[in-house]
């Protein structure tokens, strides 16, 4: 099983066909964007027109696409994966969407020979390029048992969440809901700093040496007092839509997400003011209702 292939190949994709390439895999690819593809094919990729080009070239196939409709079209869709991979192969539902959409993907694949991997992922562009990313994954031992070298070639963990469709999706809605309200605190926090005049590097000091530290504090507090707030790799539409599908799921279960909910309404906020942002542009909306800014030195 050396051919594999990839729909979507932004951020999160480019990484994960790097490190396939790098781990002896042929990878066959596509994406909308003729700029995005032209780098995959120059690092080494093998470039294909259609959806169905990339199936019939591929024994599985992540898909890292934005939306569950994208999803299901890729997969489910008349030149779909579905109907061009041979039996046996799998498709690596690698995007996060609803559950619910998951398990809409599932019951259309069953009887189809092709099996579904659910594995959302969580590390961002950091542990897309670098092979680290956490997978959540769900489908049945035998199968994650195959198809287990294609997903070490990207992932540092990859937990056994569930056997069924849906059952990743899940535990990723749950995550989100917790790294949403991690960063919304962070973006506050960051912005009371700036107000009280306490430079960026004491609060990062502080911070990533206390108890509250960890990766999403650190990294983001980094790109705060940096002033980094586009293009680092974390666009702030991807988060704006994981947190959508948490409260989603809340609804559906009749879970209140108070402290998610915050954090959807601060993404929002983030979102509409700086629609090119990454994640952390949301500390500028707050930053301009104090008329403060937090940097890594304090202001002479």
């Amino acid at each position: 099983m050396k051919r594999m292939g990839i729909i979507g190949i932004g951020d999160m994709g480019s990484g994960i066909a790097k490190n396939l390439m790098a781990n002896g895999f042929q990878v066959t690819g596509l994406d909308l964007d003729p700029e995005r593809q032209k780098r995959f094919v120059e690092m080494g990729g093998l470039g294909a027109a259609t959806v169905a080009e990339v199936g019939a070239a591929s024994d599985a196939v992540f898909v890292m696409v934005m939306t569950g409709d994208q999803a299901k079209s890729v997969i489910l869709g008349e030149e779909g994966l579905l109907s061009h991979m041979a039996t046996g192969g799998a498709i690596i539902l690698a995007a996060t969407i609803k559950p619910r959409e998951a398990q809409e993907i599932g019951a259309a694949m069953e009887g189809s020979g092709i099996h579904l991997i659910d594995t959302p992922v969580s590390g961002g562009f950091p542990g897309a390029q670098g092979g680290t990313l956490t997978m959540m994954a769900a489908a049945e031992g035998a199968v994650l048992d195959e198809f287990a070298p294609v997903m070490e070639a990207v992932s540092a963990n990859i937990h056994r969440v569930g056997t069924r469709p849906g059952d990743g999706q899940t535990v990723k809605a749950c995550l989100q809901s917790l790294i949403g309200a991690q960063f919304s605190a962070t973006f506050e926090a960051a912005a009371l700093a700036a107000k009280a005049g306490v430079p960026g590097q004491v609060i990062l000091d502080v911070f990533s040496t206390s108890s509250a530290g960890c990766g999403v504090v650190n990294n983001a507090l980094e790109k705060i007092i940096d002033r980094q707030f586009e293009g680092t790799g974390s666009h702030i539409n991807t988060m704006h839509k994981d947190l959508t599908i948490s409260m989603n799921l809340g609804e559906e279960l009749g879970v209140p997400l108070h402290t998610a909910a915050a954090a959807m309404q601060i993404f929002h906020a983030g979102r509409t003011k700086y629609p090119n942002g990454d994640n952390w542009v949301c500390t500028r909306v707050i930053e301009e209702i104090v008329g403060a800014e937090l940097h890594r030195k304090a202001a002479k």
